[in-house]
């Protein structure tokens, strides 16, 4: 796409705001950077910015956003800002990081979304990819931006993009060669008004403008997504289902304690279940995710195998920390919805004490209570939410509460017995204490990396 000459202003000045306006700087566009934060705080983005000539403002959103052809989302900005109703009144039309990046993806796109396990699926499918020798950038909500790597990507190089509601929410033509729905459950309920149906529409936007040679991946076992696919995704879209109960004609299933493929007629054996080497049946479902992608893209069955076998998985996500006093300590930063922490507590055999709480998005507690009262010794409740954890869990299990993380660690240990695991897996986002779920997840590793071994 020619934007050489048009006016792009940019709302948000993070990782994705600062490279979508690089690329479109690059490109021959008129950008204007607009960023809340003060200069003093963001004077690395600002220093950039000058460097580069382009103008900006910073301390908060002004009318001189409106000066423009068209008005750039960073997903972390609400689509209710007042500056974005204007534009949306006056005809500026309001894009994301991900679509305009998209017009500059001159190789084929995956694109992966769901509630729950995109980090996951998005990191494995690259990894299947790359150890195939297929050129291949992982971008999107997973960390770096589209619009940071397009350029730098060789021709026809598969860009595997981990796609999020926000970035969703102001497509046009954003088309994935191959798209993958792996789940839909409520989560970010505060920033749709709390009507989980304008939710599910957002994540229906990965597929809407697919059409004949696109292939669309979803789960056969999640009733909403099954219906969303059934009801909205174009009949000329190739439509393969994984399953951890049913048997579909095509797509990925389990038979005998082994995953399975089923494409173009032909049935093939991948790996035994208890092969795959991250833990947890919501992780298989990923795997079968990412292994039928990889198939799409060509790569073979014996590289998927050796891949399933050796991947270990993300920072954040059930990740392994320690083991101090016979005593397990995971980290499931990543876990910020009811949903995750829902897989969480179903993925170890011991007695769980679990960090909980953070900053709520209109977290509903009550799937949790069986798996609490069977799985959990004690929760030690943190953040903003502290004291709805508190009453939501205190007539099953001991409730304590904690005044920072260190504290939360601390108290854990104490709660914690030989053979017990100390799971982080909030439910709630991390802005109350941290700046992301990425620093929640290294403050906590590096405090229980300095406890001391018990006596």
């Amino acid at each position: 796409m020619d934007v050489s000459g048009r006016r792009f202003s940019i709302i948000g000045g993070a990782r994705s705001g600062l490279a979508v306006a690089t690329l479109l700087h690059n490109r021959g566009a008129q950008v204007f950077l607009s960023e809340k934060a003060t200069a003093e705080k963001a004077a690395q983005v600002l220093a950039e910015l000058t460097a580069r000539g382009m103008p900006s403002e910073f301390g908060g959103n002004t009318s001189r956003v409106l000066e423009a052809d068209v008005v750039v989302l960073s997903p972390g900005v609400p689509s209710d800002l007042p500056l974005v109703r204007e534009a949306l009144a006056r005809g500026i039309p309001v894009m994301s990081e991900l679509e305009v990046a998209s017009w500059f993806c001159a190789g084929p796109i995956v694109a992966i979304t769901g509630t729950n396990g995109k980090t996951t699926t998005t990191t494995l499918t690259a990894r299947m990819l790359s150890d195939a020798h297929v050129p291949s950038a992982v971008a999107g909500n997973i960390g770096t931006a589209l619009s940071q790597v397009v350029d730098a990507m060789p021709a026809g190089a598969v860009a595997v993009v981990e796609v999020s509601s926000f970035q969703l929410d102001h497509i046009s033509t954003f088309r994935p060669r191959v798209a993958a729905l792996l789940n839909i459950t409520p989560d970010h309920l505060d920033r749709y008004d709390h009507d989980i149906k304008k939710y599910i529409a957002s994540k229906a936007r990965i597929f809407e403008n697919q059409g004949a040679g696109d292939v669309l991946i979803y789960n056969l076992d999640d009733e909403v997504t099954r219906t969303l696919v059934e009801v909205r995704a174009r009949t000329d879209v190739r439509k393969m289902g994984f399953t951890l109960r049913h048997r579909p004609m095509e797509g990925a299933y389990l038979e005998q304690g082994g995953l399975v493929v089923a494409l173009d007629g032909v049935r093939t054996e991948v790996i035994a279940a208890d092969a795959i080497s991250i833990r947890g049946a919501h992780n298989i479902a990923n795997a079968m995710a990412a292994t039928l992608t990889a198939r799409v893209m060509g790569v073979p069955v014996p590289s998927i195998r050796a891949t399933l076998r050796n991947f270990k998985g993300v920072e954040h996500r059930l990740e392994f920390v320690r083991e101090l006093g016979q005593v397990t300590y995971i980290n499931d930063s990543k876990g910020t919805n009811v949903d995750s922490v829902w897989y969480a507590l179903q993925s170890f055999r011991s007695p769980i004490v679990l960090l909980l709480g953070g900053r709520d998005k209109g977290n509903d507690y009550t799937r949790l209570y069986d798996l609490v009262k069977r799985n959990v010794r004690a929760i030690v409740a943190i953040g903003e939410s502290a004291e709805k954890v508190r009453s939501s869990f205190a007539q099953w299990v001991p409730v304590s509460v904690a005044g920072s993380m260190e504290d939360a660690v601390r108290q854990a240990a104490r709660a914690a017995r030989p053979g017990d695991v100390v799971l982080l897996s909030p439910a709630c986002a991390s802005f109350d204490w941290f700046e992301n779920y990425e620093h929640r997840g290294r403050v906590f590793k590096e405090l229980v990396f300095h406890l001391d071994q018990p006596r």
